[in-house]
């Protein structure tokens, strides 16, 4: 009960300062609110970045030729051969005659159509194929050559230059999100902790007569630590709402994509209130952290 006692006194008397120094809570509060709001943006774009690299990968396809001798019972035969590969994504295995091939190939180009239009199915030079995704893009060069060796396949194509090329940026891509959201967390926290620590070096008196009067560390601490918590908090509240009602509407003015269709953003939902918590979280252990550190460091409590 004690314990309860002392951390509701603590609770009061951390609300109260918070109030009775304003202009100097206003500067930790600020301050919090501006690099949160950085934090947010950061996050905000490296978490779409990482989402499109990832559908991206997801959407690599290795498109499988079949000779043209192969009947019904051998394409089922590759399709086996090719679900067996530990690497397959089998549920996304496709297959498409080349009479499918030709209508797809019509719709997307007028002059393929036009030049399309006189070929019978005898005179199709198309092949029937098998559409295959993998499920890690960095094997699938093993895969491919895995395919190949399958009897009754012509050949294969999954535009290995170009996917190379791709797993070389992504690896930059994600390689910067991270080292790039991890710097401005560090700089995040090294800010609003030097912020607190003036606000609380600022009452130094007011500690030093807490010890005077016999009060412990712990119970002079305590307080301090909640006042950095309710400043994390407040200073959080404006970055939360801009993420969640600014990233909303960022996602309806672009219908849901940046520039291209292949640039999806992330639904609004669940993810403006994960991000949302998750600067909450920052606001108040770096508020915490920033007045501990000051009422042991600063003022040798």
């Amino acid at each position: 009960m004690k314990v309860f006692r002392m951390l509701k006194r603590s609770i009061r008397d951390a609300c109260k300062s918070v109030f009775r120094n304003f202009s100097l809570s206003l500067a930790s509060i600020s301050c919090i609110t501006i690099t949160l709001l950085v934090v947010s943006v950061a996050l905000v774009a490296s978490l779409n970045v990482n989402n499109f690299t990832k559908e991206i990968k997801e959407d690599v396809t290795i498109v499988v030729f079949i000779n043209r001798e192969t009947d019904k019972d051998g394409v089922n035969f590759i399709r086996k051969r090719i679900e067996a590969i530990d690497n397959v994504n089998k549920d996304s295995i496709i297959y498409k005659t080349k009479e499918e091939l030709k209508e797809e190939m019509s719709k997307e180009s007028e002059t393929l159509k036009n030049a399309m239009a006189d070929w019978d199915p005898l005179d199709n030079p198309l092949k029937d194929t098998l559409q295959v995704k993998v499920k890690d893009i960095k094997d699938i060069k093993k895969t491919d050559q895995i395919i190949k060796k399958i009897a009754g396949v012509d050949s294969t194509n999954y535009g290995e230059t170009m996917v190379n090329r791709f797993l070389q940026v992504f690896k930059v891509i994600e390689k910067g999100t991270v080292i790039g959201v991890i710097a401005l967390i560090v700089v995040t926290v090294f800010l609003i902790v030097n912020t607190i620590k003036l606000t609380i070096y600022s009452r130094k008196r007011e500690i030093s007569i807490m010890r005077l009067v016999g009060a412990s560390n712990f119970t002079i601490k305590v307080p301090f630590v909640i006042e950095g918590m309710i400043l994390g908090i407040i200073g959080s509240i404006i970055p939360i709402l801009l993420t969640i009602y600014g990233y909303s509407a960022l996602f309806d003015h672009f219908d849901g994509q940046l520039f291209s269709p292949l640039i999806k953003l992330l639904s609004p939902v669940p993810f403006i209130y994960q991000l949302s918590l998750l600067i909450l979280i920052i606001g108040i252990t770096v508020g915490m952290i920033g007045s501990l550190r000051a009422v042991r460091k600063y003022l040798k409590v």
